[in-house]
């Protein structure tokens, strides 16, 4: 009896084991759709956390499981050890709503540690309007959640990614930021990834044409 259960458990399929992806919040609806597709063409299983990049790599620090991680920006990428790194994709700020001098609250994800909130009180520095505006500043935990309060009507303006604008159903871009930081997400296997190779082969296959196709039909710039 042993052995015939020994003989048809090997003849079972083995599943493939899971792949679990955290990205930044702004790639939801991108990387959503591009798992999808990886999933039919491949039958292996993608697991995805959405998040503000802070956020994301903090779980990741603090040993939250994940195999594949893909930041807003430089800053958190490098809070994580990676066993292969690459650069991935661009994107741009956008003002949506009023102009931000019209505006009497304007979110953006919180300038300290979220990436689009980072990039967006850089800009503004640059621009020598952060002591003008920083008392209408409403910090959001991710750059969803600028774009959300525009949309509910509890921000007058907010600064964005151009591929966020995109999503928006009521709220226009008021300017688009030519001026601002260069944006680069970087993306990376772990180094204590459970399932690296999974991970990498996930990781090639969002740098193959049709990822890269699907990057660009919602505003992503690849590399």
């Amino acid at each position: 009896m042993r052995n015939l259960l020994l003989i048809l458990c090997l003849a079972l399929p083995i599943s493939a084991a899971e792949v679990r992806v955290s990205a930044a919040a702004s790639l939801t609806d991108a990387v959503t759709e591009i798992a999808r597709l990886y999933e039919g063409k491949t039958g292996e299983t993608i697991v995805l956390n959405f998040g503000a990049s802070s956020i994301l790599a903090t779980q990741i620090v603090n040993g939250a499981p994940a195999d594949v991680f893909v930041s807003a920006d430089e800053t958190q990428m490098n809070r994580i050890a990676a066993a292969v790194r690459v650069a991935l994709l661009s994107n741009r700020l956008v003002v949506i709503g009023v102009p931000l001098l019209k505006a009497r609250r304007i979110a953006i994800a919180n300038p300290e540690a979220v990436p689009a909130g980072v990039y967006a009180k850089q800009w503004l520095q640059t621009r020598g309007l952060w002591t003008v505006l920083a008392a209408k500043i409403i910090p959001t935990e991710n750059v969803r959640g600028a774009l959300a309060a525009v949309e509910a009507g509890n921000a007058d303006a907010a600064i964005v990614y151009a591929t966020d604008a995109r999503m928006a159903r009521r709220a226009r871009i008021a300017e688009v930021i030519n001026d601002g930081p260069p944006i680069v997400y970087p993306a990376a296997v772990l180094r204590d990834a459970e399932n690296a190779a999974g991970g990498r082969r996930f990781l090639e296959f969002l740098r193959s044409r049709d990822a890269g196709a699907i990057f660009r039909r919602y505003g992503f710039l690849t590399k």
